[in-house]
């Protein structure tokens, strides 16, 4: 954090109150409105003379008046005592008859000010204490989330008291009233938002205001809010109640964006928090079949995420300077809930005034104690051209009978994310052509096959064929199927080496094409019109969307480039299967319905290949290996390890073997995993 003098012959003032010189830590260039004049001629003579003396009053943040101690001045990063003179009942009496009534949360203030002052009572309803607080209009602090709340997603702030949640909740509000011209309506429970008075303080521009009676009544003035005024955003203060839950969850199903915040310091805070759980989408205790928890790797008793989180994107603010940006809440509250790595976002206002941005791993939802290291290369990256189109708040996650579950784990035994890449020849202007984790777009040089199932012409004889779930790169040349019946039969025979009980599948993965002896997938990134006979449309939509792939489903068979259909159809050859066949269109033939069936057909139609496990997460992985040798000489049971690739694997049995401890593969690619046990006395 820095004290950058600031300029006050520019600030911004809705009335004349004068503001004194000194140095205030904002960012460079920011604008400060706070008519602090106003506040400090609530004050006692002494303690106001007091303050004004003091050359950092720019820092200054709020007054201590207690009865029968000593008055303090709170500054950031120290504190001041303004008077050896205790308080007096005077002294607060002075203080209560310059300012408005206080409402029942004990909260009062001066109009048209943003300033607060706050009461403590005794048992007999007297006021014995008076905090003041010093607010201030600070127009440039939400450059730093500026793209989320353009973005139209709606945002959730978490921070310690005082960090400046309300700053930057008022200043957002301002920006999407003013510069991107939306209809936004606060509610502004404690008039802290817009200030005190029926007239709401400048700075928040356009936006409109709605007071709230009572704390108690600020889930109906959101749900009015919403009924009455038409609103395109909805801005709230301190969300902290089960019914202000519920009401923000009726509006994000409205399709309204909402921009909040909540009681709580992370996302950590918020899943242990009955209250606001809901927020992120709740939690419930979920208990899995036996080959579920093995595939997984856990115990069968488990916590999922019980619903769609109601907001899209959480902030985490560390202090005025610095945040943790979760772009998705729905893929880190899965990932936290199953003790996986996730992918943060931490963000730093320099010194210049410029924003840095860092991706990183972890393994906890916030707190300084969280472990966190750099984002391995691949494992997700942020500064996408514009946010995931119709990012739903499910984060498409397919119902079961059992809670929302994710489509598995990817082969590093974490769910599989995302990367947003620049757009590549092919795709349509403006949409974001994007990998899964742990996979890369198709290999440079890398064309589609010609022929009849293929979806462009090929400017060169570039193959990929797909053996067994596995992608191996050509070239092949079309007429000449020997090459591919050798890199099958090598494929068929290469192992991990890691046990006698590896097991290979030489078979084509579901989704593939069969050409004359000849699996090929078509590598094109253009858009694809697909017929779907036969198949959930929901479900196929879902798959579209998870892995990002421009393709428009069609009714129309003559506007079909490729028809998608599940095997039971296919047998009984209906005619608009022969029509296609007829007229050259390829038939991606699928097994069933299930979501991970029509989501690998469509990996298939573009083939995304598999790439190497970046080297910041192969030692993640191997520190999750390590953590598993320790359990199991100190409880001498077995541990079974999340699935992996083969080159893991091998490093898993070598660390193992290095510590002493045994270990074996078994299960079926790509769920292969390897399994821990003591050797010798006590173990197996």
């Amino acid at each position: 954090m820095t004290n950058e003098p600031i300029d006050h012959s520019s600030d911004v003032s809705d009335e004349t109150g004068a503001v004194a010189d000194g140095p205030v830590p904002l960012p460079p260039g920011s604008v400060v409105a706070d008519d602090l004049r106003r506040l400090l001629d609530l004050l006692p003579d002494r303690i106001r003379e007091r303050l004004l003396e003091d050359p950092e009053i720019g820092s200054f943040l709020e007054v201590i008046l207690d009865l029968g101690r000593l008055p303090e001045a709170r500054f950031v990063g120290r504190e001041v005592i303004l008077s050896d003179d205790e308080v007096t009942a005077g002294d607060i009496e002075a203080v209560v008859t310059r300012i408005g009534a206080f409402g029942d949360d004990n909260r009062a203030g001066i109009p048209r000010t943003l300033h607060r002052i706050s009461a403590i009572r005794n048992r007999r309803g007297d006021i014995v204490g008076l905090t003041c607080r010093a607010g201030r209009a600070v127009m440039g602090t939400v450059d730093v989330i500026r793209d989320l709340v353009e973005s139209g997603r709606s945002i959730l702030i978490l921070g310690r008291p005082g960090v400046g949640k309300t700053t930057i909740l008022r200043e957002t509000a301002r920006v999407l009233a003013d510069d991107l011209r939306k209809r936004v309506v606060i509610v502004d429970t404690s008039n802290e938002i817009a200030g005190d008075g029926d007239i709401p303080h400048p700075g928040i521009g356009r936006a409109r205001r709605m007071q709230v009676p009572t704390p108690s009544q600020q889930h109906a003035v959101m749900i009015e809010a919403v009924e009455n005024h038409m609103p395109e955003v909805i801005v709230i203060d301190e969300i902290g109640t089960a019914l202000e839950t519920e009401a923000a969850r009726t509006i994000a199903e409205r399709g309204v964006q909402l921009v909040a915040t909540a009681h709580g310091t992370s996302l950590d805070n918020l899943l242990v928090n009955p209250t606001l759980t809901d927020l992120v989408g709740g939690i419930q205790t979920v208990t899995l079949g036996d080959d579920e928890a093995r595939r997984r790797g856990t115990q069968k008793t488990i916590l999922e995420r019980k619903a769609p989180p109601t907001f899209d994107v959480l902030v985490e603010m560390q202090d005025r300077q610095r945040l943790i940006v979760h772009r998705d809440v729905t893929e880190t509250v899965d990932g936290l809930l199953r003790g996986q790595p996730v992918l943060i976002e931490a963000r730093s206002r320099r010194e210049d005034g410029t924003i840095e941005r860092r991706a990183e791993v972890t393994t906890r939802g916030a707190g300084d104690d969280r472990r966190r290291g750099p984002a391995p290369e691949g494992f997700g990256a942020y500064g996408g051209p514009s946010p995931r189109p119709d990012s739903g708040r499910g984060g498409w996650r397919e119902r079961g009978g059992s809670g929302w579950r994710d489509r598995g784990a990817s082969r590093y035994g974490s769910p599989e994310r995302y990367r947003w890449r620049d757009p590549v020849d092919g795709v349509e202007p403006g949409y974001p052509a994007a990998a899964p984790v742990g996979r890369a777009m198709p290999a440079e040089g890398m064309a589609p096959v010609a022929g009849p199932a293929g979806l462009a012409d090929a400017p060169d004889d570039r193959w990929s064929v797909r053996i067994g779930g596995r992608v191996v790169p050509g070239p092949f040349d079309p007429a000449d199927p020997a090459p591919v019946r050798e890199r099958t039969e090598a494929i068929a025979t290469d192992d991990d080496t890691d046990d006698d009980a590896e097991e290979v599948d030489g078979t084509a993965g579901e989704g593939s094409i069969d050409i004359g002896g000849r699996l090929a997938m078509p590598q094109t990134r253009r858009t694809v019109r697909v017929f779907p006979f036969g198949v959930n449309r929901g479900k196929l939509e879902t798959a579209i969307a998870i892995l990002r792939v421009p393709v428009i489903i069609t009714k129309e068979l003559r506007e079909a480039e490729v028809v998608l259909t599940v095997k039971n159809y296919y047998r009984t050859n209906p005619g608009p299967v022969r029509d296609a066949e007829g007229q050259g269109v390829p038939v991606f033939v699928i097994k069933s319905n299930a979501a991970a069936h029509i989501q690998q057909s469509l990996e298939a139609m573009y083939s995304l290949q598999t790439a190497d496990p970046p080297r910041d997460l192969e030692d993640l992985v191997l520190a999750e290996t390590k953590d598993a040798v320790d359990r199991v000489k100190l409880t001498t049971r077995p541990v079974e390890l999340p699935p992996q690739n083969a080159y893991i694997r091998r490093l898993q049995h070598q660390l193992a073997s290095d510590y002493g401890v045994g270990s074996r593969s078994t299960g079926r690619e790509p769920h292969r995993r390897v399994t821990l046990f003591r050797v010798g006395p006590g173990g197996r």
